[in-house]
């Protein structure tokens, strides 16, 4: 290490806490580079990560197959505008279209919040003109869900600690209960135009939805006349051990949001519905300047091919069991650890005490990087390459810091 680059962590730290607003409680560090599971801060050193920027980096960070894509695409055109097609966004969409088997059309947005805003346009305007109802615009999703931070997303989000510093809130959303179909079916009405729900809840814990109150959820969706609305935003692109989680509960969508890891690390999110749904959009009713754009789009084709080239969902699937065994087996050892769970290689462990940040820290500290959802809960999402020697280096630290405690 040059000694001119000792602590160059802090300096950065330093400038960055000067000139950007404090939206998150940033820890001092500064990534400089990344290859796949692995980072390395300003001052040289390497960490194993086990966060994969929250869930973007499926195919691992600067994988090879997809920068030498996006470098070819940036070379030729970045951005035009969309009142043209481009080619990437093009391919990209029909592969969309068929690698989730329901979808028919798509529209592109720069991330999962402006998706999950679309969608909630798209469905208000399908129910509204269907049914010929101004009044059925109403949305139900469910406590400890997260949907985003704009006020539309917002909304939907049903954590209270994070409406209510902006309200008004925007009008027309219920909650109900996860896995309680009967707190389902009594926010049902003649208004309700749609149910939104993430598969497995990211933010607000990675709880898992039942496999039988998912087909509950599309029966009471289908005897209503109401849209189902998949938020795969952080479940997508073989996180849950298929390529999305919908699939693993035997259900499919109207409508289902994307982004995250479609871009493998560049800005992207799309809105993939039935043609039927997608025909109340008309030119003017939904945009985005650079939703779309063909650096993105490309980048998105090449996560696409890479992932069936490789199998990830597979792999998700194989490492996801040895890692959900493992964290048990520790669970089964220690009994400040209340509860294991996830799918696939999304995983959360919830603690008896507020242990989480401390162990953030300390991970941190010794070149793993961990996240926490909660004073009591931490979440585990590495890249879908990671692999059991990486699981196993986590599994033994976590042994020794939760004896420690």
């Amino acid at each position: 290490m040059k000694k001119e680059n000792f602590n160059k962590n802090l300096e950065i730290y330093a400038e960055g806490s000067k000139y950007l607003m404090p939206t998150y409680n940033r820890l001092p560090v500064v990534f400089t580079r990344a290859k796949m599971q692995y980072l390395w801060d300003a001052d040289g050193k390497k960490y194993l990560d086990f966060i994969a920027g929250y869930g973007c980096l499926n195919v691992g960070h600067s994988n090879s197959f997809v920068v030498k894509k996006v470098k070819q695409q940036i070379g030729k055109i970045m951005q035009s505008s969309n009142i043209y097609y481009n080619e990437p966004q093009v391919e990209l969409a029909k592969k969309l279209c068929e690698i989730t088997g329901f979808g028919q059309k798509v529209f592109f947005a720069n991330s999962g919040t402006e998706s999950v805003e679309g969608a909630i346009k798209l469905a208000r305007k399908y129910s509204m003109e269907k049914f010929h109802s101004e009044k059925r615009f109403e949305i139900i999703s469910f406590h400890k869900s997260f949907h985003g931070r704009t006020l539309g997303a917002l909304a939907a989000t049903a954590q209270p600690e994070k409406q209510n510093e902006f309200k008004p809130i925007l009008e027309g959303f219920k909650y109900a209960e996860l896995n309680d179909i009967d707190s389902v079916k009594e926010k049902i009405n003649a208004n309700t135009c749609a149910i939104i729900i993430e598969p497995v809840q990211g933010e607000g814990g990675v709880n898992v939805a039942d496999k039988k109150f998912m087909v509950q959820i599309r029966e009471a969706c289908d005897k209503n006349g109401i849209l189902l609305i998949l938020d795969e935003i952080q479940t997508g692109f073989g996180r849950t051990g298929s390529m999305f989680a919908y699939q693993n509960f035997g259900v499919t969508p109207d409508i289902m949001v994307v982004a995250k890891s479609l871009g493998g690390g560049m800005p992207i999110g799309a809105i993939i519905s039935t043609s039927e749904v997608a025909s109340v959009f008309k030119p003017g009713s939904h945009g985005s300047t650079f939703g779309g754009n063909a650096a993105s789009c490309s980048a998105g084709c090449a996560v696409i091919e890479y992932m069936v080239k490789n199998n990830l969902p597979e792999r998700a699937k194989v490492l996801g069991n040895y890692f959900m065994n493992k964290l048990k087996q520790l669970a089964d050892k220690y009994s400040i650890i209340k509860e294991v769970r996830g799918m696939g290689l999304m995983i959360g462990m919830e603690f008896s005490q507020p242990v989480a940040d401390d162990l953030v820290k300390k991970a941190l500290s010794d070149g793993i990087v961990i996240n926490k959802i909660s004073a009591e809960t931490l979440r585990f999402l590495p890249t879908l390459i990671v692999t059991k020697k990486n699981i196993n280096t986590l599994i033994n630290w976590l042994n020794k810091n939760i004896k420690d405690l």
